[in-house]
């Protein structure tokens, strides 16, 4: 199975060209996208607001260490609770998308209501779990309530900020028919606009893989024409979200100019949502490919462009 840990280990849909103009191009120390909606908040916010009736926190992480000890109030989700994965060998893949209705009620099994703001923190370094599950609830429609943690559970920590082993009591929540984004895209889509104006696809696996030198894999490289922008390169040494400057520059060398929309991929669609973060931060449109490159490089007819090669071609 491919790696499922962020840092340390690991349909179709049109284009978004009304959504840039609805995402603010301020970017304050915070990296909101609005005034009211940040993506993601700080520690301070997170314990002034502790308390709040329609706060619904969520841990993204080791269940051991959340046993362990956790912030007040969170509730243990698996990405496993708001995703769909097949472990057939032959045709099946990981981490898809769930149908709405079925995604519905996992969200409100989560304790999810139509007025919940959902902060999601990622334990230890499960960043990109975390992230993803950041983008399922923007799939959703919720994006707009939801953020992430800037830090995680380490900044919590180091704070010296309450701590409990103590698991809130299971209370279902409660939602209105989910209006989904159409922010996912399959094989076909990504075909048929590679080279396309103003879209940019972007491979968030580690360098090793984007370059084919990684050992094992039976097609090596990455989707041709793809850029590299490793999903670990968005956040700092402290598992922070990289500020603004850092992050147009990372996307600048990767082609991408303001306004452009960010396609990621990764092994399963996963680390790729960690990239989609960044690029929905510094306001781009977002698209992720769900079935990356587990079902790109299924595919004979679909071009792989291996470095050592030199070239692209169908594997």
């Amino acid at each position: 199975m491919l790696p499922s840990r962020s840092l340390s280990r690991p349909i179709a849909g049109a284009l978004f060209a009304c959504a840039l103009a609805a995402v603010p191009r301020a970017l304050p120390a915070q990296m909101a996208l609005a005034p009211s909606a940040p993506i993601v908040v700080s520690t301070k916010w997170l314990a002034d607001h502790l308390k709040d009736p329609n706060l619904v926190l969520l841990h993204v992480g080791e269940k051991a260490e959340y046993d362990a000890g956790h912030i007040p109030g969170a509730r243990y989700v698996r990405l496993d609770d708001v995703s769909v994965s097949s472990h057939d060998r032959d045709s099946g893949l990981m981490l898809e998308m769930p149908q709405p209705d079925s995604l519905r009620a996992r969200l409100e099994a989560l304790g999810i209501s139509d007025k919940s703001r959902v902060i999601v923190y990622y334990g230890n370094d499960w960043v990109s779990p975390a992230t993803r599950v950041i983008f399922t609830l923007d799939y959703a429609g919720l994006g707009s309530s939801a953020a992430l943690l800037d830090g995680g559970m380490q900044a919590w920590k180091l704070e010296r900020r309450p701590l409990t082993t103590e698991a809130p009591k299971p209370a279902r929540g409660a939602l209105a028919a989910l209006r989904v984004k159409p922010i996912i895209v399959d094989a076909a889509w990504v075909k048929s606009r590679l080279g396309s104006p103003g879209l940019h696809l972007i491979d968030g696996r580690a360098a090793a893989f984007y370059d084919g030198v990684e050992k094992g894999g039976s097609k090596k490289g990455h989707v041709a024409g793809a850029k590299s922008i490793p999903y670990t390169e968005v956040m700092d040494d402290a598992l922070r979200l990289k500020g603004a400057a850092e992050l147009r520059a990372l996307f600048t060398r990767a082609g991408v100019a303001p306004g452009d929309t960010v396609v990621a991929y990764c092994h399963i669609g996963q680390q790729a949502t960690a990239v989609l973060f960044a690029a929905r931060a510094l306001g781009h449109p977002v698209l992720l490919y769900d079935g990356s490159y587990q079902d790109w490089s299924r595919r004979d007819e679909l071009p792989v462009e291996d470095p050592r090669a030199g070239k692209a071609r169908a594997q």
